[in-house]
């Protein structure tokens, strides 16, 4: 997947052997969405305050392939006490979207315009590893390819259409015309 990178981050790649790297991660929850990043303290990118949650925030390989691969992610933040368990269990909703982008710095630790998108998805599962006094909470999400993969339930019912169509009468006398027995050609 080509990758749309401004001149600016590509002239930082050119100088640095090892350009300073930051993962930015969005989460859409029930009360709104949570912003971390992988650095430590506050920093403002894209209109918004993001969280730095330094080596407490951990992401999963990402990873691409030729094909049309529906490919996820997990997304954990250790270190969480137990007291904001519960919330976490509370606001995370199965289909809420996440965004993973990559970000650079340039050698004064100024953020570099537009950090690259790695990846977008549709959160899956939380899954809650507790210990003694804190936890982990690790978020799967999966790529929106896997919505593809789901049946769709339909019926060619009038019920079924006005869910979909209201008003639409297409399908009135489906029910009706079920069980007829009609005599063809006769």
């Amino acid at each position: 997947m080509s990758r749309d990178m401004t001149a600016a981050a590509i002239a930082a790649i050119a100088r640095s052997e090892t350009p300073r790297l930051a993962l930015f991660v969005e989460g859409q929850f029930e009360s709104g969405a949570l912003r971390l990043w992988s650095g430590l303290g506050p920093i403002s990118w894209g209109g918004h305050e993001w969280t730095g949650a330094g080596q407490l925030l951990a992401v999963s390989p990402i990873e691409e392939s030729n094909g049309v691969v529906a490919q996820g992610l997990t997304v954990a933040l250790s270190g969480v006490p137990l007291d904001l368990v519960q919330i976490a269990i509370d606001e995370a909703r199965q289909g809420d979207s996440g965004n993973v982008w990559l970000g650079m710095f340039e050698e004064t630790g100024a953020l570099i315009a537009d950090p690259v998108f790695l990846f977008g998805g549709l959160l899956d599962v939380p899954q809650i590893d507790e210990g003694d006094d804190s936890c982990t909470i690790s978020i799967s999400y999966e790529n929106q390819l896997i919505d593809l993969q789901r049946p769709r339930v339909r019926r060619y019912t009038h019920e079924d259409q006005q869910v979909k169509h209201p008003g639409d009468l297409g399908f009135e006398f489906v029910t009706t015309i079920q069980n007829q027995e009609d005599t063809w050609g006769e």
